[in-house]
């Protein structure tokens, strides 16, 4: 009897920290949603920024963060999953592994300010490819390995062994298995965990102010060269995110309006990660069913 009280003590001092916990993420996102959405038009999306004027908007910094995130997961995604694959299928268990597993843990906990500099000294200065989209997206490249990584690991190991001894009881070679079992029913899990990892880097500035630069030089979108530095697609450009305009708004912005700029900035920002999670979240269980026949 004693028992069953701690039980029901212990359940309803559970459910009233996951309260609180929602709790505190419903008033962040509603105080951040009501103080920027009324700033926000099809005008303050699509204009571009004014350093001393009202007005200004966020078009091109807007732009970057979407681009700067294709270019880093295009780096990041085959990288990381060729990792998760082989740590979860191919390694075994030594000393080796142990220290890459190691070596992943430590490199998931530097902080992000670690990472610019470490990007700006090594792609900024070593590799002189100055403040660019390509710095930016090399530096949270090492960002973002870690996170990734560990995902797909755990969601391949989630697949239950018998799976892969079906595949290889109707011949299929190790790689065949992996390629047409384990991997198509992992992918909610991986699906999430490249989920988590994008909101991630959309949301990053410490490492891209030092990287990917503090300025949104103005864009010709009939200029489609990759190399010229007005060109929406060009890689040796500086890139301002909206995280990185958010951070110079508040600490040394010059417009008159900073506040409405600022308060409508994080709203789209907010707005942006959730779309994106609840979109590629719906394409995952689509992505899901299409695989696996389910």
């Amino acid at each position: 009897m004693k028992a069953k009280r701690w039980d029901k003590i212990a359940t309803a001092i559970l459910y009233i920290i996951a309260a609180f916990l929602v709790l505190i993420l419903a008033f962040l996102l509603l105080f951040i949603l009501v103080r920027g959405l009324p700033h926000i038009s099809w005008e303050f999306l699509t204009q571009p920024a004014k350093a001393y004027q009202e007005g200004g908007g966020i078009g091109i910094q807007l732009f970057n963060s979407f681009y700067l995130l294709l270019i880093t997961m295009l780096i990041s995604l085959p990288i990381s999953l060729g990792s998760g694959i082989y740590l979860s299928e191919y390694a075994k268990k030594n000393w080796v592994t142990d220290i890459i597993r190691t070596s992943v843990e430590i490199l998931s906990s530097l902080p992000s300010v670690v990472v610019g500099l470490f990007g700006f000294l090594i792609f900024v200065v070593q590799f002189q490819y100055g403040f660019s989209i390509i710095s930016g997206a090399l530096a949270l490249t090492f960002f973002n390995l870690p996170l990734l990584t560990r995902n797909i690991e755990e969601s391949l190991n989630a697949i239950h062994h018998t799976q892969r001894e079906a595949g290889l009881a109707l011949g299929l070679s190790r790689w065949e298995t992996v390629l047409h079992v384990v991997l198509p029913a992992a992918t909610p899990g991986i699906l999430s965990g490249v989920i988590l990892s994008s909101g991630r880097i959309f949301g990053e500035a410490a490492a891209l102010i030092y990287t990917a630069g503090q300025s949104a030089p103005a864009l010709d979108f009939t200029n489609w060269n990759p190399l010229s530095i007005s060109s929406p697609i060009g890689l040796f450009r500086q890139a301002e995110t909206l995280a990185v305009h958010i951070w110079k708004i508040n600490s040394e912005g010059t417009m008159p309006d900073g506040d409405a700029v600022s308060a409508g900035a994080s709203a789209v920002l907010i707005l942006a990660v959730l779309f994106f999670n609840f979109s590629a979240r719906a394409v995952g269980k689509r992505l899901y069913k299409r695989l696996t026949s389910a």
